[in-house]
């Protein structure tokens, strides 16, 4: 179950002015909530369905959104913040959260994954990245004992900034300063089946050097692309390559199995005026691309059989959050429900294993315990995504691609 699953629903899509049938792999979108002015979580259901989207991400466990998507067939990962993980050492602690913020809710709602804390090998704190594993494995304990391991798995979202290099995708490989940290997370991984997590914004590539990274590479546009020297493999797009060089970098550490998936991807709508990029055409573009990727089932070249699984980012743009302004400007939609953009995708029929709206049996969040922030805040691992220097500076010089004719120009910083 959770990500190992692929949920597939009949839907028409409308992208670029074309109508396409098809069975469609399930979009996934991330709903973070650092606003004051977002609509009632009753009132997102039918924007979650207006994108063919049957799973959600969230960054705590918000009682209110639980309870709404109840019996509606939608599937949820929900989060354990940063500030949590050194408490969920603790056994106890831990079964206490999954209790409150996990059992409470099924089987009603969908709850599948738990990501434990988000990127925090790079936020540069020893202290916190050594409660990382320590966490998942309470957390995971907890679902054992409560007989809830074969429904719920347990992760964490890594940023793309863990690598050391990933250009050519087959010179993947994790930072060195990492590799002590990362392997043994990869062995839970492996252990208990759950996915490795990719937070991926070619976005940054972008905005720091507009005239070096053509804006068709990373929009998903036709470009000529690039051919990885080693394995002769093209991409036409830099996600792509961004994934395989994951996948290269576990490979290169022994792992060759295990899944890799995005889970968050987007492109803003808006920015600062130093923001190059940041546009609504460029957010159409890149987000209603991506989604068609997806609803072709497209895979990297290096997994030509491993089907997509991506969350994009995000869906509502959310006032509160700090930063520059596209850091407010990823959503799909405004906080009044309305497009920020035209996307250019109609889902003409609801997905097959929707259901009712909310269930007010649902038990809330009742005792209280680590119970996560409310509407309006957040758990410290999501307040910024380019808030870490770390983050935009290895994003932005992932490579540097320059096209004269059929020759490749790869730069590095």
């Amino acid at each position: 179950m959770g990500f190992s699953r692929r949920h597939c629903s009949t839907v028409l899509f409308l992208i670029s002015g074309f109508v396409i049938p098809a069975m469609v792999a399930s979009v996934g979108v991330n709903y973070g909530q650092i606003a004051n002015n977002l609509p009632s979580p009753e009132n997102v259901i039918p924007l979650v369905r207006s994108i063919g989207a049957n799973r959600v991400k969230l960054y705590d466990a918000d009682p209110k959104v639980l309870r709404a998507f109840a019996n509606t067939g939608v599937e949820f990962i929900v989060g354990l913040g940063n500030e949590f993980l050194s408490k969920m050492r603790d056994p106890k602690s831990a079964q206490d959260w999954v209790k409150t913020n996990v059992q409470a809710y099924l089987p009603a709602t969908k709850i599948t994954s738990i990501a434990v804390g988000n990127e925090v090998l790079t936020f540069n704190d020893t202290t916190l990245s050594g409660c990382l594993l320590p966490a998942m494995q309470s957390v995971h304990t907890a679902l054992v004992t409560l007989n809830l391991d074969k429904q719920v798995m347990v992760t964490t979202a890594h940023s793309l900034a863990i690598l050391e290099t990933s250009y050519p995708p087959s010179a993947g490989a994790f930072r060195r300063d990492l590799k002590n940290c990362i392997t043994p997370i990869i062995d839970f991984h492996v252990k208990t089946g759950s996915p490795f997590l990719i937070n991926a914004y070619p976005f940054f590539a972008y905005k720091a050097s507009p005239k070096q990274v053509p804006i068709d590479f990373v929009l998903f546009q036709p470009n000529s692309g690039i051919v990885d020297p080693a394995t002769n493999l093209h991409y036409d797009n830099m996600l792509f390559a961004q994934i395989d060089a994951v996948y290269s970098a576990l490979a290169a550490v022994g792992c060759k199995k295990l899944a890799v998936q995005i889970s968050e991807t987007g492109w803003p709508s808006k920015g600062d005026e130093d923001e190059v990029g940041a546009t609504p055409e460029n957010a159409k573009k890149y987000n209603g691309n991506l989604m068609k990727l997806i609803a072709q089932k497209k895979a990297t070249p290096l997994k030509p059989n491993c089907e997509l699984s991506i969350f994009v980012f995000a869906l509502f743009n959310e006032n509160m959050k700090p930063g520059p302004a596209s850091e407010r400007n990823y959503g799909l939609f405004k906080p009044d429900g309305t497009p920020a953009y035209a996307l250019g995708i109609s889902n003409t029929s609801s997905s097959s294993n929707s259901g009712g709206s909310g269930n007010s049996s649902t038990p809330a969040s009742g005792s209280g315990i680590m119970s996560s922030p409310p509407t309006g805040s957040s758990s410290t691992g999501y307040l910024a995504i380019s808030s870490s220097t770390e983050r935009v500076l290895f994003q932005s010089t992932w490579f540097f691609v320059g096209l004269v004719g059929s020759t490749i120009l790869a730069l590095y910083i």
